[in-house]
């Protein structure tokens, strides 16, 4: 079989590296390119295209490291939001402690990137994030 007619390899070495990260105790990291179609993270927080995200456990919820994309939701400044990162902007996967991980090569199945119209149609809204808070000061009673 011709290697171009198989399934890219980044989904399981990215599941397989996480693993052995979060199983040795250190907090991966995965560096993204932000500016690629499809990629939904807090803009502020993306320097020169790209944005470097703590995906260890305590960090974020619901992590699901996919075939085609990772999602998670985390907290940026206080503020919840929902991430969407396809497998083809991730470019490494490494531990904050040490830097053991690695870097990412191009895969001819990711050379063609889908159009932002099929990327849009086929990610869901996600309203899970929080309401907004009310504003102005609390207000408690004390019931007896």
């Amino acid at each position: 079989m011709d290697i171009s007619s198989m399934t890219p390899r980044r989904p399981y070495l990215l599941r397989a590296f996480y693993d052995w990260l979060v199983d040795n105790d250190l907090t991966p990291h995965l560096v993204v390119q932000a500016t690629l179609p499809g990629v939904r993270v807090p803009q502020e927080f993306v320097e020169d295209g790209q944005i470097i995200l703590n995906i260890a456990p305590r960090a974020v919820g619901n992590l699901e490291l996919g075939n085609d994309s990772i999602t998670f939701h985390a907290r940026f400044s206080g503020r919840p939001h929902s991430v969407i990162v396809p497998l083809y902007a991730v470019q490494a996967i490494y531990a904050r402690e040490n830097g053991a991980g690695t870097m990412f090569e191009p895969e001819e199945a990711y050379m063609a990137l889908p159009d932002d119209d099929v990327l849009e149609a086929s990610i869901e809204d996600d309203n899970s994030e929080e309401p907004a808070r009310p504003k102005g000061r609390p207000s408690l009673r004390v019931v007896k």
